[in-house]
């Protein structure tokens, strides 16, 4: 019996894809001279949390920042709080380099990577308060829901990383999205509906308004957020 060798074209089905785009002076500069203050590389090595931002804090991820202005915005509003942003767009993450000098804050701490990777290979088991999942791409074409990043492996992933007590946060402006994320939240082993079972929870006051959120307003979409507790 010939043994099954692998097939070397075979990719991971990835929930983004790249468009990076041009990117202005400013955020070129800031990737430049910036880098070594607040991007860590990609490896294989676990984080130390408390050794990165030399202190000991409640932890919030932030997955897919855009182009940053919601993470620099709760990051500069809570101080006594430490961010980490993982974001696979270039632009959006010179822009969010820029704004963080811009504004003397010191509590964020970037991934220009891919998330899933990251969140496997380096954020230790029970280390963060919150996961923060804001607008992600719906993929709403039917062929390709499989693109969503919201599936059982990826939440059981997150709720290994959180602590116990932890929260998990999306939001969306895709009803046909928000009604996914909700079934296969509520079927998650180790997770439970702060609103209650099969309910849509209010915006909390920390979580800004986002530029998807108002092209959702704009374009007559509802907007929709969970907050899975894991327990």
């Amino acid at each position: 019996m010939s043994e099954e060798k692998p097939n070397p074209d075979h990719r991971p089905i990835r929930s983004f894809v790249l468009r990076q785009g041009r990117m202005t002076d400013s955020q070129e500069r800031a990737l430049e001279q910036l880098w070594p203050k607040y991007c860590l590389e990609p490896g294989d090595a676990m984080l130390n949390f408390d050794d990165l931002f030399g202190r000991q804090a409640p932890r919030v991820l932030e997955i897919g920042f855009g182009m940053g202005t919601s993470l620099a915005e709760m990051a500069s509003k809570s101080p006594d709080t430490d961010y980490l942003g993982i974001e696979v767009h270039r632009p959006g993450v010179g822009r969010l380099l820029d704004q963080l000098e811009n504004e003397a804050t010191n509590n964020v701490r970037v991934f220009c990577h891919d998330a899933v990777e990251i969140l496997e290979k380096q954020i230790p088991d029970a280390s963060l308060d919150r996961v923060l999942l804001f607008f992600p791409d719906p993929w709403h074409k039917k062929r390709h829901n499989k693109r969503r990043i919201v599936r059982p492996d990826f939440v059981q992933m997150i709720r290994r990383k959180l602590k116990p007590g932890g929260v998990f946060h999306m939001a969306t402006d895709w009803q046909d999205y928000a009604e996914w994320m909700m079934e296969i939240m509520s079927a998650a082993e180790g997770f439970e509906n702060q609103a209650g079972q099969g309910q849509y929870s209010e915006k909390p006051d920390y979580r800004p308004e986002t530029k998807f959120e108002r092209r959702g307003l704009r374009l007559g979409h509802g907007i929709w957020d969970l907050l899975f507790q894991r327990v």
